[in-house]
């Protein structure tokens, strides 16, 4: 798994247990861990969209050998063995309306360099079946993770997934590392560890009015979020108020909090399971539990840190035991899917 984020390549070795009807009976992550991208390689990663067509191909048969390469690696070490890869790639462009999203790290290339079978392109049927492509973790969602009311995923965007008359329903909601992590940069950090930057900074209610007034967040779902939306409509509002860099933090964080709660009843017999790497961030946890009544549930970091990577696998065995593991109602199209390439080796 490789997100928005790019905090690295997450790869997680997940055994999968499953009944005589091939349901799903039991999980468990083995072996996991986050192999940090080099300074070059996330600088071609945050360029890649403006590479031509030669260039991008190019640069994702080299992010596939890269892949196949850090997961073959990855398993002598642990002395583990796979039946097959699935991997999400980085996602450069994603444009549901226009029916194009494109994840780089070539399967072919994946397979190439680690021997084993790889899937890989899980969002492209769905987006040729009128979907969003996304979110694709909701259907793991219901099947490994549901006895929580809601699942909330703070990765690059925040995305939620819920259970609504016998339906799963799934969503993007806002900008989440993705934009805290830019501006963290500007400071010469990587990220603001604990939201220690935003603590010090004080709310402006004109921009985060602004913020709060965008278009995406009174459309009704199916909706997803993707880097473009990020650049051309919520940034340039970021990079025009003329308040510092605290500020500016302080107030997102605050967005990020009004957000999510707005998606989530203020039911205290409801429980929802943070994941992803904003489940760290203590002062962006502490608004959150401001602002909502239903229990916040963090669990371990293994899970934290890899329940999207334990998921892709679990889409990747769906998919290749032919079940299908998109659903409809949480993207979209026109039927539930099985979406997927498999290189076999």
């Amino acid at each position: 798994m490789s997100g928005t984020s790019l905090d690295g390549l997450d790869i997680a070795h997940c055994s999968f247990y499953l009944d005589s009807e091939n349901s799903i009976s039991d999980w468990k992550i083995n072996q996991a861990e986050t192999f940090s991208y080099s300074s070059e390689m996330k600088e071609q990663l945050k360029i890649a969209s403006s590479f031509n067509a030669l260039q991008l191909i190019d640069f994702s048969n080299y992010f596939g050998k890269h892949t196949g390469s850090l997961a073959k690696e990855f398993l002598n070490k642990n002395k583990l063995e796979a039946h097959f890869i699935a991997s999400h790639g980085h996602t450069i462009f994603h444009q549901p309306k226009k029916k194009i999203t494109c994840q780089i790290g070539s399967g072919a290339s994946i397979a190439a360099a680690s021997g084993i079978t790889t899937i890989c392109d899980f969002r492209s049927l769905d987006v040729a079946l009128g979907g969003q492509g996304a979110p694709l973790v909701p259907i793991g969602d219901r099947i490994l993770f549901s006895e929580y009311d809601y699942c909330l995923n703070l990765g690059g965007f925040a995305n939620i997934s819920f259970e609504d008359k016998k339906k799963r329903i799934a969503f993007d909601i806002c900008p989440v590392n993705i934009i805290i992590n830019l501006l963290a940069n500007n400071l010469g950090l990587d990220f603001d560890k604990d939201g220690h930057f935003a603590e010090k900074g004080k709310l402006n209610k004109k921009l985060l009015s602004q913020l709060n007034s965008l278009d995406f967040y009174s459309a009704k779902f199916p909706k997803s979020l993707g880097r473009e939306w990020l650049e051309d409509i919520f940034l340039p509002h970021v990079l025009q108020s003329d308040i510092s860099v605290e500020d500016k933090l302080r107030t997102i964080y605050e967005h990020i909090a009004c957000q999510i709660s707005k998606t989530m009843r203020s039911d205290t017999a409801k429980k929802v399971l943070i994941t992803g790497g904003g489940a760290h961030n203590k002062y962006l946890i502490q608004l959150l539990k401001k602002k909502t009544k239903v229990k916040i549930i963090i669990p371990d970091s293994q899970i934290v840190d890899f329940k999207e990577a334990l998921i892709f696998a679990l889409l990747g065995l769906l998919r290749y035991l032919g079940i299908n593991n998109c659903l409809s109602s949480v993207t979209g199209a026109e039927k539930d899917n099985c979406g997927g390439i498999v290189y076999f080796v």
